[in-house]
């Protein structure tokens, strides 16, 4: 008899939704709009109808889906409450129990970088794994730590904050978090942007970044790739904080992997291997043989993360 689960991945503007078998086989996937408006109320009720129909056009019955397992951007503690989420207008949800209520199926919640890094680690870039540390360079720096295959939580469920790790005590600007000197600053595709800017001002010499309308991380590594002295200092400057950063993650959780995604990852090596420079030259000799991968599942490592959490105690 098959099994089947749902990952749900809510974001700001939309939710990620997918129907798999329990194997790890994704069998659809979806998107709707995150309705926002008055604080996020119906999130839940339109997740638990998109959820029903599903099973109606499917034909599948309830006693054959294992559950569901839903991403949050935001905190969640016990694995059930989210105690703040911005994005969405939610303060306190019991996010578990209303959505379980809803559906009548189990339900299990997490936050969003943690459920991405569990897919990743189930079968993405850190699969075979089971101590991995994912660190994903987009807009933010975000991240999930994981030990004998569980995601560490922590108290507030704050673990794997990576993004704010403080980096740089010289630094004047102000973090997305209200502090200054946040590894976020340095390594995110806005943090590269902010350093090339910054390095441009700095020295006259010619670089291709001059000439770009809108400077992108994208076109920075472009750049470096083609061999701009300019871009490359920026690389390298990225490369050595947050190699330093990982290297002192090592020293407490000496992973087997470093899993780097988020659209800055799509450069490829230049990235892998920025960091790993200075990784290998600043990391305690016991753990510097960590290995670096690239993310595989792209925007899918969060609903696949949900659906793992229904296989696993996490």
């Amino acid at each position: 008899m098959k099994k089947y689960g749902f990952g749900v991945d809510i974001g700001g503007t939309t939710i990620k939704m997918s129907l798999f078998e329990m194997t790890g086989h994704m069998l659809d996937k979806w998107e709707i709009p995150t309705n926002t408006q008055n604080n996020g109320a119906s999130i839940l009720d339109d997740v638990a109808a998109v959820i029903e129909g599903r099973l109606v056009q499917e034909g599948i019955a309830k006693e054959d889906v294992e559950g569901i397992g839903i991403g949050v951007p935001g905190p969640v503690v016990d694995a059930s409450v989210v105690t703040v989420c911005v994005n969405l207008g939610w303060n306190r949800v019991e996010v578990v129990k209303e959505l379980s209520e809803k559906t009548g199926l189990k339900v299990k919640a997490g936050n969003d970088a943690n459920v991405a890094a569990l897919g990743e680690m189930w079968q993405g870039g850190g699969k075979g794994y089971q101590n991995v540390i994912m660190v994903t360079l987009g807009t933010g720096v975000g991240g999930g730590v994981i030990v004998n295959g569980q995601i560490i939580h922590g108290t507030n469920g704050a673990g794997g904050e990576i993004g704010h790790i403080f980096v740089d005590e010289t630094e004047e600007e102000t973090c997305g978090c209200g502090k200054r000197g946040c590894l976020e600053q340095y390594a995110s595709a806005t943090g590269i942007v902010r350093l090339a800017k910054r390095a441009l001002a700095a020295d006259d010499r010619e670089s291709s970044l001059r000439g770009e309308e809108t400077i992108t991380a994208k076109a920075v590594f472009d750049a470096a790739k083609a061999g701009d002295a300019i871009a490359l200092e920026v690389v390298e400057k990225m490369g050595k904080i947050l190699g330093t950063a990982l290297a002192n993650a090592a020293g407490i959780l000496d992973p087997e992997v470093f899993v780097i995604g988020g659209g800055v990852s799509k450069a490829g090596s230049i990235v892998i291997e920025a960091i790993r420079k200075y990784y290998i030259e600043r990391a305690f000799h016991s753990c510097r043989n960590a290995d670096f991968a690239l993310a595989q599942l792209g925007n899918d490592a969060g609903v696949y993360g949900c659906v793992y959490m229904l296989l696993n105690g996490d």
